[in-house]
Formats: C-alpha cells, sequence, structure tokens
C-alpha cells in the first residue's frame, strides 16, 4: 500500500535483506563499546480516524472551531475517535506488510507499545494481530498519545473504558483513571511533546533488553521522535509504517 513504505524502508531489496540486517544489528550489538545500546524501532501511525476525516471537510477552519467540539450532527470525532472503514483497512494492509516481510524473515517486534488512544489501539491490535506476534500483548503508554490538548479528539478515555474495550491489552505502570494531561485551554508545544518521546525512549532504553520494539502512535508524536533522534522530518501518512535505529550511549542518544 502506498502509504506503507516497501520494506518498511529498508533499502535492501534482496530476498535474504532481513537475515543481513539483523546479523547486522547483532554485529553492532557485539561489537558495541560498554554503555552503547542499539534498538530498532518499528513506528506505526494509526489509520485513519473520524477526526481526519472532519479536517479534510473543513479544512484549516476544523483547527480555529470545530475541533474543540465533539462533532457537528453528522461525524463525531471527540472524545477520542474510532477508526473509519478507511482506517480498519489501512490497519488492514499494515498487518498484510508485516505478513509480507515475514516470509523474509523481518525480525518479529519483542515489544509491543500504544498510544493510548482508540484508534492507535485498534490500529495496533489488527496490525499485530494472534499470526504476527504470538502470545505477546500490547502495552498502552500515556506519552506516546498525540499532541495534546484543545482538540477533543485528542482526549482519551478513562482507564476503565479502555479496558473493558481492549481486554487483551496491558497499562504501563502508574497508568491513571482519568485523563490528567488533557487542556481544554491549552495545546501542547513541539517541545512538550518532544519531552514525551524522549521520556518513553529513556524508559525502552533503561528497561527493555529488547532490540526490536513496535510503537503505533500519532503523526504529532511521530514528528518529536524524529526531532530528539536527531532524524530528518517525515511525514508519516494515516496507517503509515517505518522502520528506525537507534542507539544511546549513556543516556545521550547517538545516531
Amino acid at each position: 500500500s502506498s502509504q506503507i513504505l516497501p520494506r518498511f524502508g529498508l533499502m535492501d531489496e534482496s530476498p535474504d535483506r532481513w537475515t543481513k540486517f539483523a546479523a547486522a544489528i547483532e554485529q553492532l550489538k557485539q561489537t558495541a563499546a560498554p554503555g552503547v545500546q542499539y534498538k530498532v524501532f518499528f513506528i506505526g501511525r494509526h489509520g485513519q480516524g473520524v477526526h481526519n476525516v472532519a479536517e479534510a471537510k473543513y479544512g484549516t477552519e476544523a483547527r480555529q472551531h470545530w475541533s474543540k467540539l465533539d462533532g457537528d450532527g453528522e461525524l463525531v470525532w471527540g472524545p477520542d475517535p474510532e477508526l473509519t472503514q478507511l482506517g480498519v483497512q489501512q490497519a488492514t494492509e499494515a498487518r498484510l506488510a508485516w505478513e509480507q516481510e515475514r516470509q523474509f524473515d523481518i525480525p518479529l517486534p519483542e515489544k509491543l507499545y500504544t498510544s493510548p488512544l482508540t484508534r492507535a489501539i485498534r490500529t495496533n491490535l489488527i496490525t499485530f494481530d494472534g499470526a504476527i506476534a504470538p502470545g505477546l500483548k500490547t502495552t498502552i503508554i500515556e506519552n506516546i498519545r498525540e499532541e495534546n490538548g484543545v482538540h477533543t479528539c485528542d482526549k482519551r478515555r478513562t482507564r476503565s473504558e479502555i479496558h473493558k474495550a481492549f481486554p487483551e491489552t496491558l497499562f504501563e505502570e502508574g497508568f491513571a483513571e482519568e485523563d490528567l494531561l488533557w487542556d481544554a485551554g491549552c495545546r501542547e508545544t513541539h517541545a512538550d511533546i518532544d519531552r514525551r518521546a524522549r521520556n518513553v525512549l529513556d524508559m525502552i532504553f533503561d528497561n527493555d533488553e529488547e532490540h526490536f520494539i513496535s510503537i503505533t502512535t500519532h503523526g504529532g508524536w511521530v514528528g518529536g521522535f524524529l526531532r530528539v533522534c536527531d532524524h530528518r522530518p517525515w511525514i508519516l501518512p494515516t496507517g503509515g509504517q517505518c522502520s528506525c535505529l537507534q542507539s544511546m550511549c549513556g543516556g545521550r542518544l547517538t545516531d
């Protein structure tokens, strides 16, 4: 599908591409200087949500007026909108892309993380159903959520509501019942998102021994992730998937 980079961005088109890639990562790990860690991140953006349809319908006016409301009488985009039919299809295409690359021995994610917003959780569960990541449960992380505040589409459900809708998922330790981050009067800045993305990276590098990590998230958060990793900007479309190699040394992110 056009929203998914071929081979999740891997340049090598050869049949043993992922075998060579995994061997290269193993070599990096074996020869790393003390304190240096390497992780491969598979980053996915949620499929199209109802709010994306509203944004296309109203254009920039949506951000100034409609985004503060829950809907327009026809569409309901807040709080915490669902995937559209196209969004479900995009998540299914992401799963098919994984199935395609499995034929070439792509390393499967050893940890699955997602935003607490419904559009991301549902995308994650469709993408990594039992066939892709057998027995692996997804963990919901507060700081992986979208740029926050003002827009009702970015307000999450309560922990109890999320658990009822998605009982197969896990919550990070300390995940609050109520949404304590969303503020009707204040929108996050890039610096705020960057700080949250950095917190997630620190958590993963500090706590996870695994090397292949999946994160299902949002366009704004992907921007923050790329900025704190000092990568070139990349607009990931709804339902998009890409991969990224990142290292950290002594708490400092390095290329």
